[in-house]
């Protein structure tokens, strides 16, 4: 399979597939697709796989298009200004990421569920209780808010990252909070109360324009 990625700020992944290859991806990421792309639905690894892809942020079932008879085409475009990033998936090396960041992968990737081991970093760390996690074998395609800044941490080296900035992590990160410390700082810093704390080994994504972030600056102009 071979991919290309354009389109700069709203990013489009074309991807051209050899005869019986085939490609997954959640219900509505297709763009388009040569006519000779079959298309099918099915729930991936069962029912109870499928509810947890739905307490991650995607949908309970998963469609497959494979290229029929020659050479296949099919794009799946950014649902958000930032970048599309193809990472490679290996058994030694699954990916933590936020919700809603898979747009698609080859077969062999599997996309499950992740639980935050520390109840107190999903619900006040702002990355969420629930996550993404990719394993399996092969090329996965994710969505990143804005563009895209990688650290490669070294066992037991920190990074605080305030809320929304974490995009991905490698397995081996641990993710925890800390509050702000000092009165001053948690009601005039304007930084609220937590931040999130990665903790290497392993490489973290961040990402320059999360969503929530975009979201809250529209809603004070309205009120303003």
């Amino acid at each position: 399979m071979k991919y290309e990625i354009t389109g700069d700020q709203l990013p489009v992944v074309v991807c051209h597939l050899q005869p019986g290859e085939a490609m997954i991806t959640e219900r509505g990421a297709m763009s388009w697709m040569s006519s000779n792309m079959r298309m099918e639905t099915h729930a991936t690894g069962g029912i109870g796989r499928s509810i947890g892809r739905m307490f991650s942020g995607e949908s309970m079932f998963q469609n497959r298009y494979s290229a029929e008879g020659s050479e296949g085409l099919i794009a799946f475009a950014s649902s958000f200004p930032g970048e599309i990033r193809a990472i490679e998936i290996t058994p030694d090396k699954p990916i933590i990421a936020q919700k809603s960041a898979f747009l698609a992968s080859t077969e062999g990737v599997n996309l499950s569920i992740f639980f935050r081991k520390k109840i107190g970093a999903g619900f006040f760390g702002g990355e969420g209780f629930i996550m993404q996690k990719l394993s399996g074998t092969g090329l996965a395609f994710v969505e990143i808010d804005g563009s895209i800044v990688e650290y490669d941490l070294q066992p037991g080296q920190t990074m605080l990252i305030d809320t929304g900035y974490l995009a991905m992590m490698e397995e081996t990160v641990s993710m925890d909070i800390t509050m702000v410390h000092g009165a001053k700082n948690v009601f005039f810093g304007g930084e609220g109360l937590f931040n999130t704390v990665v903790t290497g080994p392993g490489k973290v994504w961040i990402q320059t324009m999360p969503i929530g972030k975009i979201v809250n600056l529209i809603g004070s102009a309205f009120r303003t």
